[in-house]
């Protein structure tokens, strides 16, 4: 046979992947030898390859292949996310390019579009995992908005609210005006943005006097309801008692007195806009003020913003202190550097929102969690051990979840409702069912499936992706099947710290919730891949290099060496692309190596010179000890 003198990858990668998969190497079934299970974090179904999923996914294929030689029962299982926000917002964008309009179409008529979206666009990162090498069970491949696994998601939320745990509340929420919908305070990033502080006069009723509040939000005075002072700011005592007038729509409002009101900060006198703001929202019920809302769902104002209805939030705070300032109500504006909290998904800034939501509990379901991780006799580990303080800040200081979405694109909660009442409503995982508790629930047992309407809104993804070890086997629906009592907990766990909480630790509540026991025994945390000036990789600065043209250039097993040269555990890594070429020339060396022993001549007859002997024995003495080392480093990841 004659052998190339150059190495090929992508013929010689594309042929053994393909040999591998056409002898089923990859699937995995319970059988007498210990398992050894890695569960993928789905990407998104939206996504492609991008540099933190090579790093991700060369690690775990590195860990799964080292049980497979170990003679382990190797199951990998992959999938994909159904996303609720990044896909609702493609599906969305495609409709606007067809000329059609989300709002023109039923619920079922966008999920029919939803799904053909998915089914054109959703396989595409993972067959650029295989092209990666990833040896992954692909029969396994499960996806989130499958039918068994959104079973699995409905059933969990039923059992949660049997047990109180899940509520509907009238809560002050983050709501993404872009998207339209609620998010989880862990959705919620927060930047710097120079702004402005405005100092605005309000007059007094039945006098000549004015007091003067300070706001970043000029916008948001249509919706105040008070002006509040400390009681003790001796400033203000000429304001007991009194009321203030609020400009341009001359509503009259109590002056109220509460320690709550920092004298050190801005004129001493707060505006309180209860619908607006959470800290005013507290205010606003220990007062019994009234609740103004001004936005419309897409942060636009609406009836309550008189002749500025139907303009968008930043448009009117232009427009309104020209108005103010027109008004000689304008008495100083200065520079502010404001800490702003915008959408991770859509960076929208948020708008704070009262509207009734589905919320989980978590005060007693996350005890387990933490028990789990930072107890003295801890089940699971995290690698490195500086992010346990990370995941103990988070834990203790956990509210409850905001489970609820207003979104098409997901699993719709199921609660129906029977009346008009904030409380005319049952949960069940059939209509049927909810039928026969709505029956019991009113005693009107001629209550029939015409007579209820189901919650429109969706449930959170992570909702779904938090049962992903157990539910990829069928452990929810089936808690006692073959496949869950042998591949469940599963061994290691390789994700980036971004979702430590988002993820990790939701992951780590729902196994003690439902399994009694640890969903994984280690998590190992990655850093993000940055360029080599140390920034973060994106489109936007043009410094992400594209992961299959990189893999066409110096293979997949050069790109997946040059990655593990530039990683760390825990730290971000700084990508070079010279590494990947260190790894190409190290595929070379070993085909070189090959060509060589190939090409030798071996006469059984000859007596083996005893330098030879020496020389094997040195060999092999080297080998062992860079195995006995490797393998070191890889049970010993501090």
């Amino acid at each position: 046979m004659q052998i190339p003198s150059k190495y090929d990858a992508s013929k010689v990668e594309s042929k053994w992947y393909d040999y591998w998969m056409t002898h089923n190497y990859f699937h995995s079934e319970p059988d007498e030898r210990e398992p050894y299970t890695i569960v993928i974090p789905p990407p998104n179904v939206t996504g492609v390859l991008h540099m933190g999923h090579m790093l991700n996914n060369t690690i775990q294929d590195v860990l799964i292949r080292r049980a497979r030689l170990q003679g382990k029962n190797a199951c990998w299982v992959p999938g994909t996310d159904h996303a609720s926000i990044a896909t609702e917002a493609k599906v969305v964008a495609k409709l606007k390019e067809q000329g059609i309009d989300k709002n023109d179409l039923t619920r079922e008529e966008f999920l029919q579009h939803a799904w053909e979206w998915t089914h054109e666009y959703g396989g595409v990162i993972l067959e650029q995992l295989k092209k990666l090498g990833c040896s992954c069970d692909w029969e396994r491949t499960k996806f989130t908005m499958d039918d068994d696994m959104s079973e699995a998601v409905i059933k969990v939320f039923v059992d949660l609210y049997n047990k109180g745990l899940i509520y509907r509340g009238y809560r002050m929420v983050n709501w993404d005006p872009e998207a339209k919908t609620t998010l989880s305070d862990e959705e919620v990033e927060y930047v710097d943005k120079q702004g402005k502080l405005y100092h605005i006069n309000y007059k007094i009723e039945g006098t000549d006097e004015v007091l003067t509040i300070a706001t970043t939000r000029p916008e948001t005075i249509l919706g105040d309801s008070a002006i509040c002072i400390n009681p003790s700011d001796e400033r203000h005592f000429n304001l007991k008692g009194k009321k203030a007038i609020v400009p341009i729509c001359n509503r009259v409002i109590p002056i109220i007195e509460d320690e709550y009101v920092d004298v050190e900060f801005g004129t001493g006198c707060l505006k309180v806009t209860p619908a607006h703001d959470e800290n005013d929202k507290i205010l606003g019920d220990k007062h019994n003020l009234e609740v103004i809302d001004i936005f419309n769902e897409d942060a636009t104002l609406n009836s309550y913003g008189l002749h500025y209805e139907g303009q968008d939030r930043f448009e009117v705070r232009t427009a309104i202190v020209k108005e103010l300032d027109a008004l000689g109500l304008i008495s100083k504006i200065e520079d502010y550097n404001n800490r702003v909290g915008i959408s991770e998904r859509t960076k929208a800034i948020i708008e704070p929102r009262l509207s009734d939501q589905w919320f989980l509990k978590m005060e007693d379901l996350v005890k387990p969690a933490i028990k789990a991780v930072l107890g003295e006799n801890n089940d699971i580990q995290l690698f490195p051990k500086k992010f346990e303080n990370t995941y103990r800040h988070w834990m203790e200081n956990i509210r409850d979840w905001n489970i609820s979405r207003q979104l098409l694109w997901g699993q719709q909660i199921p609660a129906y409702y029977y009346g008009d009442g904030k409380e005319d409503f049952v949960v069940a995982e059939t209509l049927e069912d909810a039928v026969k508790i709505a029956q019991e629930k009113t005693g009107n047992a001629k209550l029939e499936v015409s007579n209820l309407r189901q919650e429109t809104d969706a449930l959170d993804t992570w909702f779904s992706s938090w049962l992903w070890p157990m539910s990829v086997f069928d452990g929810i629906r089936n808690p006692e099947n073959k496949d869950i009592k042998y591949y469940y907990p599963t061994n290691d766990l390789v994700t980036g710290p971004d979702i430590l909480f988002f993820w990790v630790a939701r992951m780590i509540i729902a196994g003690y919730e439902y399994k009694g026991e640890k969903p994984f025994k280690n998590v190992y945390l990655t850093g993000l891949v940055r360029d080599k000036q140390r920034r973060k990789m994106s489109k936007s600065l043009g410094n992400s290099p594209d992961a299959l043209k990189l893999i066409e250039a110096y293979g997949a097993d050069g790109v997946r060496v040059g990655l593990l040269l530039s990683s760390a555990a825990g730290n971000d890594l700084l990508f070079d692309e010279a590494l990947c070429q260190q790894g190409k020339g190290f595929g070379n060396k070993i085909w070189n190596a090959f060509r060589l022993v190939q090409g030798w001549e071996i006469d059984e007859d000859l007596m083996q010179p005893e330098t030879a002997k020496v020389g094997l024995e040195w060999y092999s003495s080297k080998f062992q000890k860079a195995l006995t080392e490797i393998e070191d480093h890889l049970v010993n990841t501090d």
